[in-house]
C-alpha cells in the first residue's frame, strides 16, 4: 500500500477509547498513513473526558504520533487539523449514546460524507456488552444512506459461555456480514502469504500433508515479562491471551483445506473445518509453566509472583504447550506442537514444518539431528521464509551438511506495513477474509476449555529458557528434531 493508492468510499471512522494506549501507538499512525496512501475518510475519537475538546485533544494526537509513529509534527499537526474531531461519551448513558449520533450526523453534513461508518471498539473487554447495546439502541447499528461496521478486538469472551452471550448480543443488533473482529495477528504480510505460499505453489502444497510432514511447529514468544499489563493477564494467562486467538488462528491457516475461491467465506469455512477437526487432548499433551526469576537479555529479571500488580499466590500461566491432533484426511497422525511465553530467551513468531526423513540414510551426515528438510516461516521479526536442505561438503566421500534457501521480506520490499494497517484498510474495503468469524471464536473457546475448568498442575521455568522442561521432552519425541 503505496502513497496515493489506496481507494475507499468515503466515511466517518468513530474510535471509542480514543485516550487509550492502542488509539495512541497503533491507530492514529495507521490511520495517518491511511489517509496519505489515498483512503478517504474523517475520524472522530471517542473517550469520556468532558474536558477535551477538538484542540487539545488534536494537541495529544500529534504528539503521539510523533513519539510513536515516528511522524514529522508539522504534517500531523495539519492531519489533526483537517482530518481529527473529538467528541465526549460521558459515562455511555442511552442519552449519551443518542449525543454521539447528533454528532456524527453533523459531522456528516459538515464533511459531505454519505453515511457509511466504522465503529471501532479501542475499549477494556467488560465494556464491549454496554457499548455495543448503546450503539444499537441509538440506532447507529444502521446507516439510512451508508453502510455501518463495528470493529471489536481481542479477546472476544472469556470462555465459552460469555463468548456465546456476546455473539448473541451483537447479533441483536448487527448483522455478522458487519462485524470485524480483529486479531492484529491475522494483519501480517507473512500470515497472509503463508496462504499464498501453499496455494500459490504447487511445489509445497503437493508436500502438504501426512505422507511428507512429520510435524509441525508453532511458537510466539515473548521475551517481556507482564510489564504494566498485571491487572488485566493475571486474571487471563497465556491460554486465554494467547493461545485462544493468536496461536489457534496461525493452527487454522497452516491447516486448511483448499478453498473454494479466495474469499472470506471459503477461507472462513475452511479454518472451521479445522477446529472441528481437532480431537481431544489427553493430559500429558499439555504443559502450563510460570515463569521465576531469571535473566533476560543480559539482565536479571523477577519472577512472575515477584511482578507489581501479581497477586503473590497467583496460579496464572506464563506459558502453555500443546500437542494437538486434527483428524482429517491430511493430517491424521501429525502432531501440531504450540507453544507460548512470557519471558522467553527472544521475542519470535513462527512456523516450522519438519518434513519427513528419507526412508534410508544413503549418505553421512555431519550432524546426525538435521537429517530432516524443514520449512522455517518467521511471523516476527526478521520475516521471511527458510528452507533447510543438505547439501555435499566439498572433498572425499558423500558427507552432507543442512543449508539454508532464505527470503527476507525487508531486502525484498523494504518495510512492511504495520498489520493494524493492513486490517484497518480492509474494513473500509467491506473486506472480511481476515477476520474472525463467530463460529471460529465459539469453536476455539470450546477446544480449550476442558483445560479452563480443570487447568494442569504449572511447572516452574527459569525467565530466559524456552519453558517447562517438560515441554522442552514434548516437544523433542514429537518433532523430528
Amino acid at each position: 500500500m503505496t502513497a496515493a493508492t489506496l481507494k475507499t468510499e468515503r466515511h466517518l471512522v468513530i474510535v471509542l477509547g480514543a485516550t487509550g494506549d492502542l488509539m495512541k501507538r497503533k491507530l492514529l499512525p495507521v490511520l495517518y498513513n491511511l489517509t496519505e496512501g489515498g483512503a478517504s475518510f474523517h475520524l472522530l475519537a471517542m473517550a469520556r473526558s468532558k474536558e477535551l475538546n477538538d484542540d487539545s485533544y488534536r494537541a495529544q494526537a500529534v504528539e503521539a504520533m510523533v513519539q510513536f509513529g515516528k511522524l514529522d509534527a508539522g504534517k500531523a499537526a495539519q492531519w489533526a487539523k483537517t482530518s481529527l474531531s473529538y467528541g465526549a461519551l460521558g459515562a455511555g448513558t442511552a442519552a449519551d449514546f443518542r449525543a454521539l449520533r447528533t454528532r456524527i450526523e453533523q459531522i456528516e453534513r459538515e464533511k459531505n460524507l454519505p453515511g457509511n461508518r466504522i465503529f471501532y471498539l479501542s475499549l477494556p473487554p467488560e465494556t464491549f456488552p454496554k457499548t455495543i447495546s448503546g450503539l444499537g439502541e441509538a440506532g447507529l447499528h444502521r446507516s439510512a444512506t451508508g453502510w455501518s461496521r463495528l470493529v471489536i478486538e481481542k479477546p472476544f469472551g472469556t470462555d465459552l459461555s460469555t463468548a456465546q452471550s456476546l455473539n448473541d448480543l451483537v447479533h441483536r443488533h448487527f448483522d455478522e456480514a458487519q462485524v470485524y473482529r480483529i486479531d492484529h495477528y491475522l494483519g501480517k504480510e507473512t500470515v497472509q502469504n503463508l496462504v499464498a505460499f501453499r496455494f500459490g505453489n504447487a511445489i509445497f502444497e503437493s508436500l502438504w500433508n501426512r505422507d511428507r510432514i512429520e510435524s509441525v511447529e508453532v511458537t510466539v514468544a515473548e521475551s517481556l515479562g507482564v510489564e504494566k499489563r498485571a491487572g488485566y493477564y493475571d486474571q487471563a494467562g497465556a491460554l486465554r491471551d494467547m493461545m485462544q486467538n493468536h496461536l489457534t488462528q496461525l493452527i487454522t491457516i497452516a491447516a486448511l483445506e483448499v478453498p473454494a475461491r479466495f474469499d472470506a467465506r471459503a477461507i472462513r469455512h475452511e479454518k472451521e473445518k479445522v477446529l472441528r477437526s481437532i480431537v481431544p487432548y489427553s493430559p500429558g499433551d499439555v504443559v502450563f509453566g510460570q515463569y521465576t526469576a531469571g535473566e533476560s537479555e543480559g539482565k536479571k529479571v523477577p519472577g512472575y509472583l515477584e511482578e507489581d500488580g501479581v497477586r503473590k499466590d497467583s496460579r496464572t500461566e506464563t506459558f502453555v504447550a500443546m500437542n494437538l491432533r486434527i483428524n482429517n484426511w491430511r493430517w491424521q497422525g501429525v502432531p501440531f506442537l504450540v507453544r507460548t511465553g512470557k519471558r522467553m530467551p527472544r521475542r519470535e513468531s513462527k512456523i516450522v514444518v519438519n518434513f519427513r526423513r528419507a526412508p534410508v540414510a544413503m549418505f553421512d551426515f555431519n550432524d546426525e539431528s538435521v537429517m530432516s528438510n524443514r520449512l522455517s516461516i518467521r511471523l516476527q521479526p526478521e520475516e521471511g521464509f527458510a528452507l533447510d536442505f543438505g547439501a555435499k561438503v566439498p572433498g572425499d566421500g558423500f558427507v552432507l551438511k543442512q543449508q539454508r534457501f532464505q527470503f527476507n521480506y525487508k531486502d525484498a520490499y523494504g518495510e512492511l506495513p504495520d498489520s493494524y494497517q493492513t486490517l484497518l484498510y480492509d474494513v473500509m474495503q467491506g473486506d472480511q477474509t481476515l477476520f474472525v468469524h463467530a463460529d471460529e471464536v465459539e469453536s476455539s473457546w470450546r477446544l480449550y476449555a476442558p483445560l479452563l475448568e480443570e487447568p494442569p498442575e504449572l511447572q516452574p521455568y527459569a525467565a530466559g529458557t524456552w519453558g517447562p522442561q517438560a515441554a522442552q521432552d514434548m516437544f523433542a519425541k514429537s518433532s523430528a528434531r
